[in-house]
């Protein structure tokens, strides 16, 4: 059984002015000149390598981090390293207000925690803070205490974490 609780540093993402950073598409995410890469184990250092002010992120992030994000997260195309490139540093979970529909699918599908949590920007917290997601009620506690309630995961994403992917959770269906 995978942890429905999970507790790491978050990151915020903000734009240079410190702002909620809305609208941060696939290409900012993971930029397209380097798509001939296929090796998830090498896509980590390109994370947010087209994103203002971030592009230095991969060399800060940390196994077990969280990423904290603004709305309509991964707008865009369906490329799978704009996923994969967070996974391949570790992070283990991203709350956001709102994502693209395609990269939300994509998240889920590869068995990544993704947590709905609108206005999670007004909660107070700050970059650096450590937290705790609850995965099956949407609790975001800081020091023990409840900071945000933000979307639990549905039924169905749940079973795909459990079972690692989507793959995964399909050959469990048989």
């Amino acid at each position: 059984m995978r942890p429905t609780k999970l507790k790491g540093r978050m990151w915020l993402i903000t734009d240079p002015e410190g702002n909620r950073f809305d609208d941060i598409d696939t290409d900012m995410i993971f930029h397209n000149k380097w798509l001939y890469i296929t090796d998830i184990n090498e896509m980590g250092e390109y994370a947010f390598g087209n994103t203002p002010g971030w592009e230095d992120f991969p060399g800060k992030a940390k196994e077990g981090d969280i990423l904290v994000v603004g709305r309509n997260f991964g707008a865009g195309s369906s490329r799978q390293q704009a996923v994969d490139c967070f996974r391949a540093l570790g992070i283990q979970a991203i709350i956001g207000e709102s994502f693209g529909a395609i990269y939300k699918r994509n998240v889920i599908n590869s068995g990544m925690p993704l947590i709905e949590a609108p206005d999670i920007f007004e909660s107070g917290m700050k970059s650096g803070d450590l937290v705790e997601i609850d995965l099956e009620n949407g609790e975001v506690k800081k020091d023990g205490e409840v900071v945000f309630r933000a979307r639990p995961m549905s039924k169905v994403q749940m079973d795909i974490y459990q079972a690692g992917d989507l793959f995964e959770y399909g050959k469990m269906l048989k």
